[in-house]
């Protein structure tokens, strides 16, 4: 098989000329800097095709690492339907389990983090009375030694589980990030304001508590995984010669999977590919670190950005509008996204009085003008509620039964879950100026930034990447409901920039067309 031949069908398609790039390229460590919807699976199934057939490579020296096991899984029987290819495709800690196989460790129940804590505000923390200080400290209540287990008992349930919350993300976020108790203390050193230094050191205790729970149950848990797995290559090397290294989703890496790259490369001498899209970074709350992204080169001297820049997903219009908004960020990699697809003013934003009436209204125009599926954004869980509170619809799972026409296909996510994902026309809703809109504008605890990356300095930075994930998810229009008063800053700023591009409906309109 010749390179052409490879290259002119890659799962029936024919790859473009930046697709090429790098499918051919020899680059010793490449970041793939891919814009959404422009084909990086079919890009990574050609760089595993062209591997295989024209560098001779066998397919167990390859490896493939993704986020979810939906990606892996659907990554892996591509390469086996089209090619019969068995390549070794893994998410991190299905790779770090491949590691300690043969170690007998158990992995514990990914609830045990949650049980711990709330075993120890049920029990241990009533044999410590320094700690029941310390939270009615951390919640400024002020409490002397005489009446302190009365002001505790009265800590309402909503603070307590606050608490409860900010706690376990913040052992999580310890993981993600491969630290462990010398790190706590060295936060607990360093903090100056007495709630928060008060906090800490109970979170010390419950981390303590956890990582014995573990040890008497002879048990790891996710981050144990990756960060032994880690320990184990630097000791004895990784078990298998591979000669490649691809992973995909990169902005999502947290710093304790980095290091079990890192490891894996020194010990192989892999060529290393990653695939991702900064503009999509949308979990530093879980730990990613999107630093390792953006300063690939500094972490790699003499690595290369390739960019992968034609969309086959959305219009020319509507991702010159999501690019010129996810840039004014300027702290990401730029890229100058193409389309051959062309649609007149594919954003439409819907003032409206009543969310109900405007939405029923808006999913029958779709349904009469395109008889396509349409997907239902949101910023929270809950935001199906905005328009789903009534007579006219039932929910089953993620799927919204609109009763007056059953042939309508309405699905709901949530905007972080719909990454990856495409649809024929989308809705966005909670499109209001609220602390729980969209933009979301929860600030998170000052706690964490002992464990979290440094946020861009750009206003609302994430949630702006949000945002682009949100309008990009469309093969057509998107449509913004936003209320007539309130309307979300985004809104405001997406009409105020591209007049030109998009399409206003005001809600004082009958709204027989839109």
């Amino acid at each position: 098989m010749t390179e052409e031949q490879v290259l002119n069908n890659i799962n029936g398609y024919q790859l473009d000329d930046k697709q090429r790039k790098v499918v051919t390229s020899n680059d010793k460590y490449l970041l793939v800097s891919a814009g959404a919807g422009s084909g990086k699976t079919l890009t990574i199934i050609g760089k595993i095709r062209y591997l295989i057939e024209i560098k001779k490579l066998k397919e167990d020296e390859i490896i493939c690492i993704s986020f979810t096991n939906e990606a892996t899984n659907n990554l892996k029987s591509k390469l086996k339907e089209n090619y019969g290819y068995n390549v070794p495709c893994y998410t991190f800690h299905k790779l770090g389990l491949e590691i300690l196989k043969n170690d007998n460790y158990k992995i514990t129940e990914q609830d045990l983090l949650k049980y711990t804590i709330s075993e120890y505000f049920k029990g241990l923390i009533n044999i410590n009375s320094k700690n029941k200080k310390r939270i009615l400290t951390y919640l400024k209540i002020r409490h002397n030694n005489k009446n302190y287990e009365k002001k505790y008992k009265n800590i309402q349930e909503y603070d307590l589980n606050r608490i409860k919350i900010l706690i376990e993300k913040f052992i999580n976020l310890i993981k993600s990030n491969d630290y462990n108790e010398t790190n706590i203390i060295s936060f607990i050193k360093q903090e100056q304001k007495k709630q928060n230094k008060a906090l800490l050191i109970v979170i010390l205790y419950i981390y303590k508590t956890y990582q014995q729970e573990l040890r008497s149950k002879k048990e790891i848990d996710f981050s144990d995984m990756i960060s032994l797995a880690t320990k184990k290559v630097n000791e004895k090397g990784y078990p298998k010669k591979i000669k490649y290294i691809i992973i995909d989703e990169f902005q999502d890496t947290s710093l304790v999977r980095f290091n079990l790259i890192k490891a894996m490369l020194k010990k192989t001498n892999a060529n290393l590919l990653v695939v991702g899209d900064d503009f999509q970074s949308i979990y530093r709350f879980t730990g990613c670190d999107l630093s390792l992204f953006v300063n690939f080169t500094d972490i790699f001297p003499n690595s290369k950005i390739l960019k992968i820049e034609n969309t086959y997903r959305n219009s020319q219009e509507l991702i010159d509008v999501a690019g010129s908004f996810i840039m004014k960020n300027t702290h990401q990699i730029k890229k100058n996204l193409k389309s051959s697809k062309h649609i007149n003013k594919p954003i439409e934003i819907i003032y409206y009085k009543d969310i109900n009436k405007t939405f029923t209204k808006l999913i029958e125009h779709i349904y009469d003008k395109t008889k396509e599926s349409i997907l239902v954004l949101g910023r929270n869980n809950f935001d199906i509620n905005l328009v789903t509170n009534n007579s006219k619809f039932t929910i089953e799972g993620n799927k919204i039964i609109y009763k007056k026409n059953s042939n309508i296909n309405i699905k709901y996510l949530t905007a972080h879950r719909s990454k990856g994902l495409e649809e024929s026309n989308v809705i966005i809703i909670n499109l209001t100026n609220k602390k729980t809109g969209f933009p979301n504008k929860i600030t998170d605890d000052k706690i964490l930034k002992y464990v979290t990356c440094k946020e861009d300095d750009y206003p609302l930075a994430e949630e702006r990447r949000l945002m682009y994930v949100a309008l990009t998810r469309t093969k057509n229009k998107t449509y913004l409901l936003t209320p007539e008063k309130n309307e979300s800053e985004f809104i405001k700023e997406i009409k105020k920039n591209h007049k030109k591009a998009i399409k206003i409906v005001k809600s004082k309109a009958k709204q027989k067309h839109f």
